[in-house]
């Protein structure tokens, strides 16, 4: 595929024939120079692109590209020529579809040659990308002398995405710059998973630093692209991709076998769907991935620079500033925890308005669309990121009177945890554990009634309150972590939730009473095992006695570990008798039915305190039981009749007060070594290709298939990301 001698011409009237075409993209990929300036170009993005080819001739036109582009310095001109089309896109009130198409066509086939050379780059600091260009060349005098591509590149893309509404006829370039979007961030999946001063992405450094204005636009589209759910049209006549009306790339990219439309499966074989359905909300998906990645991007402050003082993420506070990894502050993930509602913003009550400019969007449609959209893991994060950081969102939440709008597909989720990834059960109870935190929330759950509960399967739930469903869905976690995960910190999310729950518990459901004392009766079983075990350990004479005390410290761990988990169970039902007994007649009778269980305990110097309450209740009721005069046998519907009628006389006599025990939420000191590789994960289970050897972020140990969810894996990273759990006064 060598240079051709001159600029290629196109036939008569400007129609490219198939032979044009082969010797337009020969020259592209060819060791001939063209002048940024050249006519080649213009006649280059001018091409409809429906010229086909198959793999092996595609991955040669790649290789060549990539050789010549270093004394071509092609890539950096359509990068260029790309901007200047989008601000043709921009500029003019009524765009051609002629201007369009130039700028699809450019942001397509920058797309291809930028992840080609991305994935096969040999140093890190991506000299292969050649973004070097002669600025005194003919044609660059407009260009700004104090930019970079890489800078100029991004303003112009994020400037049209940010502030371009998307339309029938805009749809398809938004569509194709976020494709573009994820393949000039693709750089970090060739790093590896902790930030490092030496790590170099040119394109996302640029993002950071766009005008504040730039950024609150980029960000405020975004979560409107992912609210508003524009559709893409499938019909394959639209004039921006033919000029006879035929059919475009789009619709013969979906159908492509052996030939593939010009270059490698359209960047992302996931971007188009054959069907309708699954093109209606891709652009929506889209949106929300690469702000995702936007928000969780974090540059390393290098040595040699001065941290500042008031924009930095510190890694650890407890660890010597000198040896802390500090970070710049990132400008997209500021905006969206600034984010305000459109309805009401508080800067202008209070008086305090904030300095710069704001993301501004509905609230109520926000919150309708996560509700829609959260068995997405993708929109499972995103919700995360809105209730951790973003003030404003968390307070709308939580004055919401349909929390079941959110609640319930969580539930549903988690309800099927054995179908879903340890990372999503996690961000899941995470999002729980942060709600939980509000007293505020924890009373509404309790009195919002759900009519019907249809996916769960073991029994019939009607008219059951939705906190009595986060009690039983939260204690059926627990039971298949036991089983199945074995992860400790996921029981103690769920306990967690349950401890701030408990003083506010209302008319808890039998099912749910008769859940949290049967709770109890497996830990404490497991937990006599274990003891079991530990003695006959103890008397046992084993030769091997260093092989001897390993065994002991694994047992006496994981031995500590059921008492706090027996503890923390007792501290709920305490904080339910003592705070709420009169209005949980259901518990009382679930305590009093399966007494037995605490027996065992009752002289145990880690929990008789704890059980000193539940014994008060039980030799209450007890009494009331012995006293009461009763023809035949005590029947279910007699003994709530005596219980509801004493406790409306309860008064607490004989009980002790302790401290409520309350969870509270922290994130982890090194949230990016999590993060950057989940949405990355995310974005490649969608079908995001990308060449497993090059990818030094996570390990890849499976095949990404994209009709099957990715199995998260587990890097050293997670296993440092936990939620410092904060029992006040435990």
């Amino acid at each position: 595929m060598g240079a051709a001698p001159s600029t290629p011409r196109l036939g008569e009237a400007g129609a490219a024939s198939p032979g044009a075409a082969e010797q337009m993209f020969a020259a592209l990929v060819g060791g001939k120079a063209y002048l940024i300036s050249s006519e080649f170009w213009t006649q280059l993005l001018e091409l409809p692109l429906t010229l086909h080819w198959p793999r092996d001739r595609v991955l040669q036109a790649c290789h060549a590209f990539a050789q010549n582009n270093y004394q071509t310095k092609h890539l950096a001109k359509i990068l260029i020529h790309l901007v200047w089309c989008l601000q043709d896109c921009t500029s003019a009130s009524s765009v051609s579809y002629g201007a369009y198409r130039k700028a699809i066509n450019a942001a397509y086939i920058s797309s291809i040659f930028l992840k080609f050379i991305i994935e096969n780059a040999k140093a890190d600091n991506w000299q292969e990308l050649c973004l070097d260009i002669d600025k005194d060349e003919k044609g660059m005098e407009t260009f700004p002398s104090d930019q970079g591509v890489e800078y100029f590149l991004m303003k112009g893309v994020l400037n049209y995405i940010g502030s371009v509404d998307v339309s029938p006829e805009s749809c398809y370039l938004h569509h194709e710059l976020l494709n573009l979007m994820l393949v000039l961030m693709s750089t970090q999946l060739c790093s590896g998973p902790s930030p490092e001063p030496k790590d170099v992405h040119p394109f996302i450094d640029a993002a950071m630093h766009q005008d504040s204005s730039i950024v609150a636009l980029v960000v405020q589209k975004l979560l409107l692209n992912f609210v508003k759910r524009p559709q893409i049209p499938l019909n394959g006549s639209h004039p921006i991709f033919s000029d006879d009306g035929g059919p475009g790339v789009l619709q013969r990219v979906g159908s492509a076998a052996a030939n593939l439309v010009l270059l490698p499966y359209y960047t992302f074989n996931y971007l188009v769907s054959a069907s309708a359905e699954g093109a209606t909300s891709q652009l929506a998906d889209n949106s929300l991935v690469v702000l995702l990645i936007l928000i969780h991007y974090r540059k390393c402050i290098s040595t040699n620079e001065s941290i500042p003082t008031d924009s930095i993420y510190m890694s650890d506070s407890n660890i010597n500033v000198k040896d802390a990894p500090a970070f710049h502050e990132n400008p997209y993930c500021r905006a969206l925890n600034n984010a305000n509602d459109i309805q009401f913003d508080r800067a202008d009550v209070e008086g305090n308005a904030q300095n710069g400019p704001i993301v501004r969007l509905s609230f109520a449609s926000l919150f309708d669309a996560l509700g829609t959209c959260l068995k997405d893991e993708s929109s499972v994060l995103l919700l995360y990121s809105l209730v951790h950081g973003n003030c404003n969102f968390q307070e709308y939440v939580l004055v919401r009177t349909d929390l079941d709008t959110l609640l319930m597909p969580i539930l549903e989720m988690l309800y099927n945890a054995s179908r879903k990834t340890s990372n999503q059960i996690y961000m899941l109870l995470i999002i729980l554990l942060i709600l939980s935190q509000d007293s505020t929330f924890n009373a509404c759950v309790h009195k919002l009634v759900v009519p019907t509960v249809p996916w769960y399967q073991e029994r019939l739930m009607h008219q059951t309150s939705l906190g009595s469903l986060m009690v039983v869905i939260l204690i059926r976690t627990i039971k298949y972590n036991l089983s199945k995960l074995r992860d400790v910190y996921l029981h103690t999310n769920c306990l967690a939730i349950l401890a701030n729950m408990g003083p506010h518990v209302h008319r808890l459901s039998a099912y749910a009473s008769q859940r949290l004392v049967s709770l109890f009766d497996m830990l404490s079983r497991k937990y006599a095992k274990l003891a079991e075990l530990k003695n006959d350990k103890a008397l046992k004479v084993i030769s091997d006695q260093m092989e001897t005390d390993l065994i002991s410290d694994d047992m006496s761990t994981e031995l500590h570990i059921y008492t706090d988990f027996l503890r923390i169970v007792l501290e709920i039902i305490n904080a339910i008798l003592t705070y709420a007994l009169p209005r949980n007649p259901e518990v009382v009778y679930a305590i009093l039915h399966r007494q037995e269980v605490f027996e065992p305990f009752k002289n145990h110097p880690r929990f008789n305190e704890l059980l000193e309450n539940i014994y008060t209740v039980l030799d209450f009721f007890n009494s009331r039981m012995d006293m009461q005069q009763l023809d035949g046998e005590w029947s279910v519907d007699k003994v709530l009749e005596l219980i509801n009628k004493h406790c409306r006389s309860w008064r607490g006599e004989g009980m002790k007060m302790f401290t409520q025990l309350r969870f509270t939420y922290e994130q982890e000191s090194h949230p990016e070594e999590f993060f950057i590789p989940y949405a990355w994960r995310l974005i490649l289970s969608r079908g995001f290709s990308f060449n497993p050897g090059a990818i030094n972020l996570f390990p890849v140990e499976i095949h990404v298939d994209v009709k099957q969810p990715t199995k998260m894996i587990h890097h050293q990273a997670y296993k440092r990301f936990r939620d410092d759990l904060e029992p006040l006064g435990f």
